[in-house]
């Protein structure tokens, strides 16, 4: 490590003999194994990517070259030669440096980015802007062969190959490491015709290029650095590489929890109920065995869906199709044109990226097809990029769409099975959580379209009502019985279906009431408090003197950190509940003084 001690930036590196680069490299791997050792986060795709990163910042002169990493899987190396090598120990904390790649974090990060995909777009954007202001400084994108599958990577190589007689100074490194988070999918990655691909564009190629070899790396960056026009480099790399548990199972250890350098053992956990994404899992395998109909559809994350265990089950009704969200919405409608049910399983952060065809391709025209969002809600630790945040209101605005949300992984599998009764699209949202571990029914039920469930009545004239949307139920029912043990009686609504809302239901609660909070572990801008909103306006409720607080998140994107601080700091716990329950009787105890 003595070597790291004396590159506090890469003008550091380049000042070292090309002999020593070797050494730095070998000395970079080390450390990255020792940070994920302690402190866990992305792991497999940055050892993969250690003498790349050597390379490029010896031969580029950055921050005055541009260096445009995709998302940053990939780019711990990057942190630690750009002055962040201290930092590293709190990555993904509070106080720490984000594991991905932020603007305002460095002026090495040129381009933010946690979604895959938009390294090309954003380099040759910057390429052509510094053309028209005369600037030569080179511009870098590196993106991988899993990143190279999204649309957007194929249409900027190909805006690329359009422009070339312009001579934006832009630069490719597409890395080939068979791999995503998981095995790569698709035509490009099974012919491996990369020149093809890039010459058919109209964009130069050279290579491949071990890279692992620091000297053959150099050499062909040299060459790529005073190539005309746009160029692509294909550089060959194994992910994990340098630390043999993550070369054997890349898969496994794309991101890991701390663990042993010496057995590649996991430091234990403590046990917990089976997590929503394995209960998704279940359901839909269960669904799935009794109705041939049903098949699932992916991005790039058959294991975080859980999806990979459906897979299993029933080979050829589970369909990967890369890290291309706005086809894999399209396909589903295709699908449920001709009488097959689909089940679309996308983390909410990602599904924004296929926005307009859950609009124009499913909604418009009332497919059938059923949307599982993981992830939705607080995703603490990845932070700004995945937060679920947003999925309740950019669904709620469709016409034609159900949108549900469980308070619990039984109340899910009754959502599932509600959807694919259902003659239209349906989508429902669920956390990055361990479940509540409740009983599961023996089967599930479709539930009354539009109808919520009373959890709590808190009297016939209940001091305040609570109407709650998902799992923050839960939270509300805990913060109902605390004040109850004060003498407040709190009426609890577990709304879930946020479209249609079950008007009768909460406006006649808070009609009753007369104080309402509502709570969302999601966007106030456009969400199901502003859809209680406008449905308390309809009723004539607020009218008639209805005092309002909504909860949720703010606007605001939310950073990373621990989720449960977070939703502390947001009052979307018990006690930020109870306390929102207090303020709003206190407003009504001072009102009745007066």
């Amino acid at each position: 490590m003595a070597l790291l001690d004396s590159i506090r930036e890469p003008a550091d590196l380049r000042r070292l003999p090309r002999t020593a680069l070797a050494q730095a490299a070998a000395a970079l791997r080390d450390e990255l194994i020792a940070r994920g050792a302690a402190r866990g986060g992305h792991f497999a795709g940055s050892l993969g990517t250690v003498e790349l990163t050597v390379a490029l910042h010896y031969v580029f002169d950055t921050p005055a070259d541009r260096l445009i990493w995709d998302v940053g899987h990939q780019a711990y190396g990057h942190k630690v030669l750009t002055g962040r090598r201290e930092a590293l120990a709190r990555i993904r904390q509070e106080d720490g440096p984000s594991g991905f790649l932020r603007r305002s974090e460095s002026c090495f990060d040129v381009f933010g980015a946690g979604h895959a995909g938009t390294s090309v777009s954003a380099a040759l954007g910057i390429a052509e802007a510094l053309r028209r202001k005369g600037d030569a400084s080179h511009v870098v994108a590196v993106i991988g062969d899993g990143a190279a599958t999204a649309g957007m990577a194929f249409e900027a190589l190909n805006h690329a190959g359009h422009l070339a007689g312009e001579a934006p100074a832009l630069r490719v490194v597409y890395n080939e490491n068979g791999m995503s988070i998981a095995p790569n999918v698709g035509g490009l990655s099974r012919s491996g015709d990369v020149r093809g691909y890039a010459e058919s564009l109209g964009v130069p190629y050279a290579g491949p290029v071990d890279g692992h070899d620091v000297e053959a790396l150099i050499d062909a960056l040299v060459a790529l650095r005073a190539s005309s026009g746009p160029a692509l480099l294909h550089v060959r790399t194994k992910k994990g590489c340098g630390f043999a548990p993550a070369e054997d199972d890349p898969f496994k250890w794309h991101a890991t929890t701390p663990f042993d350098v010496a057995t590649g053992t996991r430091k234990p956990v403590s046990p917990a109920p089976p997590t929503w994404t394995a209960c998704f899992a279940g359901a839909l395998a269960s669904v799935a065995r009794r109705d041939p109909r049903v098949v699932a559809i992916t991005a790039a994350m058959l294991e975080g869906t859980g999806l990979a265990t459906v897979a299993n089950r029933f080979p050829g009704r589970v369909y990967d199709v890369g890290i291309a969200e706005q086809h894999a919405v399209t396909f589903a409608a295709g699908l449920a044109c001709e009488g097959v049910r689909p089940v679309v399983a996308i983390y909410s952060t990602f599904l924004q990226r296929a926005f307009d065809q859950i609009v124009h391709d499913v909604a418009l025209q009332r497919l059938p097809v059923t949307f599982a969002l993981d992830r939705g809600g607080l995703v603490g630790a990845d932070g700004k990029t995945h937060q679920g945040a947003f999925d309740l209101s950019y669904l709620r605005c469709i016409p034609n769409l159900t949108v549900m949300a469980p308070a619990d992984e039984n109340e899910m599998r009754h959502m599932l099975h509600t959807a694919l009764q259902l003659e239209g699209p349906a989508a429902f949202r669920f956390p990055r959580a361990s479940g509540a571990g409740v009983s599961l029914d023996p089967s599930p039920e479709a539930l009354p379209l539009g109808k919520g469930r009373l959890l709590r009545k808190g009297g016939n004239r209940p001091d305040v009502a609570v109407i709650a949307c998902g799992t923050v139920a839960r939270a509300a029912v805990a913060a109902a019985e605390a004040l109850a043990r004060e003498g407040v009686e709190v009426a609890v609504v577990d709304a879930r279906f946020v479209k249609p809302l079950d008007e009768e239901l909460v406006c006649s609660v808070a009609a009753a009431a007369r104080r309402v909070v509502t709570v969302e572990e999601g966007a106030l801008a456009g969400g199901f408090g502003a859809a209680c909103l406008e449905a308390f306006d309809r009723r004539g409720v607020l009218a008639a003197g209805l005092r309002l607080r909504r909860l949720g998140l703010p606007d605001q994107f939310v950073t990373h950190g621990d989720a449960g601080k977070q939703r502390a700091a947001f009052w979307l716990d018990a006690s930020g509940i109870a306390a929102t329950c207090r303020e709003l009787l206190g407003e009504r105890r001072a009102t009745e003084v007066a």
